[in-house]
């Protein structure tokens, strides 16, 4: 018996090597990336041990043949991972242009805060408290409504719809006799206006590779966080000689402009590659699919082959609860809603006479706010490069494996800035420091918001690869929870005790939950992922 023992080893060694290559084999490689949330295999050597050489031969790789595509494309020219980088690019500054819309739509009235209490026989806080904040607040539950519809119906007839509707509300804003009407008509068209902010991270997966993903999700990002300070800086100057319904007006036609250029150039990037075989509309082509598509009948079409109603409303709330994401939530929330803070606020501060503010004309106001712009565009700059260094270094000394958790090293850079930032400006509007300290402080504390938040986009789109949506959601729902009570509290504090406790305070919270939640995520993310993903 003995002498057979070896014969019968080889057999059971070479019955394991069929059953684990017959496994490889069976695995789908349109869908894999979304069965091992957060990690993936991008080096092609990696993957030929991993794998097997016969399902590593099958996959297709980056154009220089160093990482492997996740998703991995079909061979079909309808598949949007196939499409030319022009037109992938088109319909990302398209998307771009309309995640400025809201924030932007938003910030109009920081321009006219002063003509606006005029106009309504009010107080400054009044227009705050009544319109900019119950618009920020607002802003977030409409990307939570948007997701639900795009789940069923596809992105294009959604982000269509959304900003025709938020351009019909804004127009009620520019022509509103009283305040009621005007608070209304802000709050609506934050809450329709608000799409664009979930969809571009799906359009962004939807036509790029993972590699790339970050480096596109920075100029996405940069739209939504510039936004706000675009129309202040804008308006700022043509309020000051002109009433505050022009900016409205030519809010209006900013509005008008990118749903022209969703009309005209954007395409259905949804792509159902889970479903075999996969349908493919796109494949009928001309004017009446166009339109079909555009105003949602395709959408409808498709609705059976995607999730189910209950599936779309209950998805946000499945996602929430898992640790990987909430506890970064509330972290972003307050990065990213004490910036909002000083949006809505510094209006008031700038313009306010000592010892409160800076008492500075309207000109003046307005030329401020140029800052932040200039901050984010910085921003954007160091991300593209800082995300993809992050990314290569670890693929390198993980073996060729990149795991959610990197991301998250890039929060390290942005919190010694978040801190400078904030103290100094606290200590410019408290101490009536020079302009140039004011204009380093809030630039500063704009960039270290514009790094965190695009990592935290990443981290959570790596984690949860099947709801893009409901991660762009979530997050745009804790930086407008965050945000829309600052204004509520930050100039009343700030004339009891004094700026530089109201801004040293703030960031003291963030850096708290910064310690509290990046260096557990980056220990225990892998076990999160593993034991709570969807």
């Amino acid at each position: 018996m003995s002498d057979l023992e070896p014969e019968k080893y080889a057999v059971d060694k070479k019955e394991d090597t069929n059953s684990r290559e017959g496994e490889q084999e069976k695995i789908n490689l349109t869908t894999f990336h979304e069965q091992r949330a957060g990690r993936l295999v991008v080096s092609p050597e990696e993957a030929r041990i991993e794998f097997g050489e016969a399902v590593a031969s099958r996959l297709k790789l980056s154009k220089d043949g160093t990482k492997v595509l996740w998703p991995q494309p079909t061979d079909s020219p309808y598949d949007p991972q196939n499409w030319s980088t022009r037109r992938k690019n088109l319909h990302l500054f398209i998307i771009t242009l309309a995640a400025i819309v809201p924030d932007f739509d938003s910030g109009i009235g920081i321009a006219g805060i002063f003509q606006l209490a005029a106009q309504f026989n009010t107080s400054t806080g009044v227009i705050n408290d009544l319109t900019s904040n119950w618009s920020i607040f607002l802003l977030g539950w409409g990307g939570i409504f948007a997701v639900i519809l795009i789940r069923r119906f596809g992105r294009l007839p959604v982000l269509f719809w959304s900003q025709i509707l938020a351009l019909g509300f804004l127009v009620g804003c520019t022509f509103a006799p009283n305040l009621k009407t005007f608070t209304a008509m802000r709050c609506l068209s934050g809450v329709f206006g608000t799409a664009p902010q979930v969809t571009g991270l799906y359009v962004v997966t939807d036509l790029f590779p993972f590699h790339l993903q970050a480096r596109k999700l920075n100029i996405w990002t940069m739209g939504f966080i510039i936004s706000p300070f675009l129309s202040p800086f804008a308006f700022g100057f043509l309020v000051a000689r002109t009433t505050w319904r022009w900016a409205y007006g030519i809010g209006c036609i900013y509005g008008a402009i990118v749903c022209l250029l969703i009309i005209l150039f954007m395409e259905e990037t949804m792509y159902d590659r889970t479903i075999s075989p996969i349908p493919e509309p796109a494949a009928e082509g001309g004017l009446r699919y166009r339109i079909e598509t555009l105003v949602g009948i395709t959408g409808y079409k498709m609705a059976k082959y995607r999730v189910t109603w209950s599936d779309a409303i209950s998805s946000p709330f499945k996602v929430v609860w898992r640790p990987q994401i909430l506890i970064i939530l509330v972290f972003e929330a307050l990065v990213f809603g004490f910036s909002i803070g000083i949006n809505v606020t510094n209006a008031v501060f700038l313009g306010s006479p000592p010892p409160l503010g800076y008492g500075f004309s309207q000109f003046g106001i307005a030329g401020g706010y140029g800052t932040p712009i200039v901050a984010v565009i910085i921003g954007e700059l160091i991300g593209r490069y800082n995300n993809d260094f992050i990314m290569n270094v670890s693929i390198r000394r993980n073996n060729g494996v990149f795991e959610a958790e990197h991301r998250l090293w890039a929060c390290y850079l942005a919190m010694p800035l978040y801190i400078c930032g904030f103290v100094l400006l606290g200590a410019s509007f408290q101490n009536h420091l020079s302009v140039g300290a004011l204009v380093m402080g809030w630039g500063i504390a704009e960039l270290a918001v514009m790094i965190n938040t695009v990592a935290i986009y990443a981290y959570c789109n790596d984690c949860f690869p099947k709801h893009q949506g409901e991660v762009s959601a979530l997050i745009n729902l804790a930086r407008t929870l965050g945000g829309f009570a600052v204004a509520f509290f930050q100039v009343p504090w700030a004339l009891k005790h004094g700026a530089i406790q109201v801004f040293g305070v703030e960031a003291a919270i963030v850096i708290g939950l910064f310690f509290l939640s990046v260096p557990l995520m980056q220990i225990k993310g892998r076990h999160f992922r593993e034991k709570y993903s969807l």
